[in-house]
């Protein structure tokens, strides 16, 4: 049993003759040697380190005592996170085995932090004391059965019961707050979506914040003056929520809305002493003004409208009665000539001035010689200067029937074609209707003379051949036109070969009068025909030597290339037929085309010749 005398000798001895006797009971080895490290320990363990009383090698290394703080870093890791990464109290601490400070062995009630409070340096750790965070008690902040580093480091974790915006503005507090005084802020406004200025710098906080949720406060003019726009010099909600177009921060009067910068529309001369609601009847952004002046003047219109909204064009903003400053040379009718000296009651018989003619005829009906015959553009011919003056005025080219050559306005005289005032509009316009007389086709041709004469004289010919239906080709180009036009009744000229050379028909209409079948234009001795492409009977043998006319015997009807001719051998051959026709008419069956005593016997079983 445990010995009770205290003297550490005597202590060792006891231990000792207690192992022996372990030893001689044969206890195991792990037995003694946890019994020799337990006669070796100094003194038992706290309580917080019980379990490792007879594990020594839980907190102890062997031959090495630097290890031990490796060891207690182990199983304290917040302390030891600290420790590396040089922060919180821990961190802080000049480096130093963890029992220079914490020692152990000196029983189960011992405590081992050894923290005085009273002296603590709170600037070891990670959070400051400042303000009136310094007198405080450790207990304020450090609740019991807690670890110091558990306390909170965010003033919410300690005043969530003085935040009075019910969290609204998030947890830092210290955005606002100062560790000197709860109630004293030093919030800055300018880093918000509302900067303060003007005025508003001097507002306190409860002129706009109405309650602790902040973030419900508006930030439009409207919110907080309201009463302002609603009072009697206020325009009660017409003009809109945008206080800020014409009020600003310095001062809500005098407004600095400048409608010269500010809106499209400049106010000159009387504009600028009227009221807003003058023109502003209605709500200023839902009943939007237009900029002309017939919204505002329409009762002041004489016109009736009939001049549209310009009213500018002709009034100014000095007065509305003023003297028209209307430049008629901009208008669709400019005052030219004597026009610039007629006073406006010459033309606008009313005040509904678009009523006033602008054509010439309108004014000067009386004047018309023409008997409106040519029209209501008087201007084509005569001038401002002088109704009378017409010379050099009219340009005939602008016409349908331009002047030129012979026509030219220098060679031939207006009465050359017009033959009174009233008869201009009505002149033809053809040739025909004024060279009828020199006319030699007898109207044959029509009357479309500029065909093949011109305006320069009227014997020069310009006829283009292949616009008919008889183009010239080959040696009819060459041809004069007598040869074949033997009148000027042109269109008598016939169109087919035979009618100009039936001189050169040497078989005598045997092949028909369509000579082009095998003639052309190129030379007459020239021709060529297909007997075997064009006809229904291949010439082969001695068919290919014989002449046309030896078939062709009979003068061919009106319109074809040939009499009809059968397609048997008979049909020539019948005076050749030495059997009388007993072997019918197909010669061909027996006789060749090479000569007409060669023939071919058909045998059975076979042909033989």
């Amino acid at each position: 049993m445990p010995c009770k005398k205290s003297s550490s000798t005597h202590w060792v001895r006891c231990w000792t003759a207690w192992v022996l006797m372990l030893a001689a009971a044969g206890a195991p080895w792990s037995v003694m040697a946890q019994s020799i490290e337990s006669i070796l320990a100094p003194g038992p363990l706290i309580q917080g380190h019980i379990k490792q009383e007879n594990d020594c090698k839980q907190c102890h290394v062997k031959f090495n005592r630097e290890a031990q703080s490796g060891l207690c870093m182990d199983c304290h890791k917040p302390v030891g996170a600290d420790v590396r990464a040089k922060t919180g109290f821990h961190g802080r601490l000049r480096p130093q085995a963890c029992n220079s400070c914490h020692t152990d062995h000196k029983g189960r009630d011992a405590d081992v932090v050894h923290l005085d409070k009273k002296k603590f340096d709170h600037t070891q750790t990670d959070y400051l004391l400042k303000g009136k965070h310094q007198p405080l008690e450790c207990a304020k902040c450090h609740v019991e059965g807690k670890k110091f580093r558990d306390a909170p480091t965010q003033c919410s974790g300690c005043h969530k019961k003085d935040d009075t915006h019910k969290g609204s503005l998030g947890d830092k507090c210290a955005d606002c707050h100062t560790e000197n005084s709860w109630k004293e802020a030093r919030f800055d406004h300018s880093k918000t979506r509302f900067a303060l200025e003007g005025k508003h710098a001097d507002a306190k906080c409860k002129d706009c914040h109405q309650t602790t949720n902040y973030k419900e406060t508006p930030r439009a003019c409207i919110g907080c003056h309201k009463k302002n726009d609603d009072s009697a010099k206020g325009h009660k909600g017409q003009f809109g929520e945008k206080c800020e177009s014409c009020h600003n921060v310095r001062a809500w009067k005098p407004t600095l809305f400048n409608h010269d910068i500010d809106t499209k529309y400049v106010l000159r001369a009387k504009h600028r002493n009227i009221t807003c609601v003058s023109c502003h009847t209605g709500h200023l952004y839902k009943s939007k003004l237009t900029q002309d002046c017939n919204s505002c003047h329409a009762k002041d219109d004489k016109h009736k409208g009939t001049l549209g909204k310009d009213c500018e064009s002709c009034h100014s903003e000095r007065s509305w009665k003023e003297p028209a400053k209307f430049d008629h040379d901009k208008s669709s009718f400019p005052l030219l000539g004597k026009h610039g000296k007629v006073e406006c009651k010459e033309c606008h018989k009313s005040p509904l001035f678009k009523e006033a003619p602008k054509e010439c005829i309108g004014c000067h009906k009386k004047d018309d010689k023409h008997n409106t015959n040519l029209g209501d553009n008087c201007a084509d011919c005569h001038g401002e200067t002088d109704w009378k003056a017409t010379q050099g005025r009219f340009l005939h080219d602008k016409t349908k029937f331009v002047l030129r050559n012979a026509h030219a306005e220098s060679k031939l005289k207006c009465t050359a074609c017009h033959k009174d005032l009233q008869s201009f509009r009505k002149t033809p316009l053809d040739c025909f209707s004024c060279h009828q007389k020199n006319d030699k086709h007898e109207t044959q041709l029509g009357k479309a003379c500029e065909s093949c004469h011109n305006d320069s004289t009227w014997k020069v010919g310009q006829f283009n051949h292949a616009n008919t239906r008889f183009v010239l080709t080959g040696r009819h180009i060459v041809a004069t036109c007598v040869s074949c036009h033997l009148t000027p009744r042109f269109k008598d000229a016939a169109k087919d070969c035979y009618a100009c050379h039936k001189k050169e028909d040497r078989h005598k209409l045997k092949l028909g009068e369509r000579c082009e079948s095998c003639h052309n234009t190129r030379a007459w001795p020239l021709w060529n025909f297909n007997h075997d492409k064009r006809t229904k009977y291949v010439l082969d043998g001695a068919h290919i030597k014989v002449k046309c006319e030896s078939c062709h015997k009979f003068e061919a009807p009106k319109g074809k290339d040939a009499a009809p001719l059968g397609n048997y051998c008979s049909s020539c051959h019948q005076t050749a037929d030495v059997h009388d026709g007993q072997f019918g008419a197909r010669c061909e069956q027996c006789h060749v085309t090479e000569s007409w005593k060669k023939f071919q016997r058909r045998l059975t079983g076979g042909l033989t010749q």
